[in-house]
């Protein structure tokens, strides 16, 4: 395919994707549950911390979280008591388990009280194209609060060469206002331009047979990589073509 073709064809599959019905089947789906901003953001947070793995254990062990913070996360971040944090220990998804989850509530607890909440951190520390420092930066400030060593391999760090395909896909949810009801753009002091693509195992293989990514292993370099190719299919909105590369590979089988 010649770029133009290329273009057209990521094109067409982000507008088949990127619809309202991707929800149905997408842990995007739990966010979706709220209305308020930091239930929102923290809700996406902890149900993209868990992102790996099969989709259906996903969202039901996400519901799960949700049901553990009494449906309301935001006032169950600000407002909990040591005696709150023990009901969450029977919670275990993979290897995040109760103690993980929390570290987390304390951790956000301390953003929001000492940093002015998750938006104003990660745009405190982004560079004008890239979101990644801003990830590196976020991980320091997260594990400020005590915690458990086991519990920083849940938060990738883009500067020791991980995509950080989570976080990635966090940010992607709370900047980008795609206008069709997926993604929900409600981090205004940050742009779609400075995302990068959620890059895992369905979007890296797609990626490489369209020729839009050369490296193997799908860490930070490969990232990068993928990066320069969709900022120059769209510099405006590379993560668009986040919903044509996962959807080629997840239903389509491409």
């Amino acid at each position: 395919m010649t770029k133009t073709e290329l273009k057209d064809f990521l094109d067409s599959k982000v507008i088949e994707y990127n619809n309202p019905n991707f929800i149905e089947s997408d842990p995007i789906q739990i966010p979706h549950q709220f209305t308020l901003k930091e239930d929102i953001e923290i809700s996406g947070f902890l149900t993209a911390t868990i992102s790996w793995g099969n989709r259906k254990s996903i969202i039901k062990n996400a519901n799960h979280m949700m049901e553990l913070l009494d449906h309301s996360p935001y006032d169950f971040v600000m407002n909990h008591s040591e005696t709150d944090l023990d009901t969450l220990n029977a919670f275990v998804h993979r290897t995040f388990n109760g103690a993980d989850f929390a570290q987390f509530i304390t951790s956000l607890k301390h953003i929001y009280t000492n940093h002015y909440g998750l938006e104003a951190l990660f745009a405190k520390h982004a560079d004008t194209d890239s979101l990644q420092p801003a990830i590196h930066q976020f991980k320091k400030v997260f594990f400020e609060a005590e915690h458990l060593q086991r519990t920083q391999k849940h938060i990738s760090d883009p500067m020791k060469n991980s995509a950080a395909k989570r976080i990635n896909m966090f940010l992607r949810w709370m900047v980008r206002n795609d206008n069709t009801g997926v993604d929900f753009g409600i981090w205004n002091t940050l742009s779609p331009a400075q995302l990068s693509c959620p890059l895992d195992v369905h979007s890296g293989n797609v990626a490489r047979k369209l020729k839009l990514l050369s490296r193997k292993q799908n860490d930070g370099k490969a990232l990068n990589e993928l990066d320069l190719a969709l900022r120059k299919l769209d510099k405006t909105d590379p993560v668009k073509y986040d919903f044509a590369l996962f959807g080629l590979g997840v239903f389509e089988g491409f």
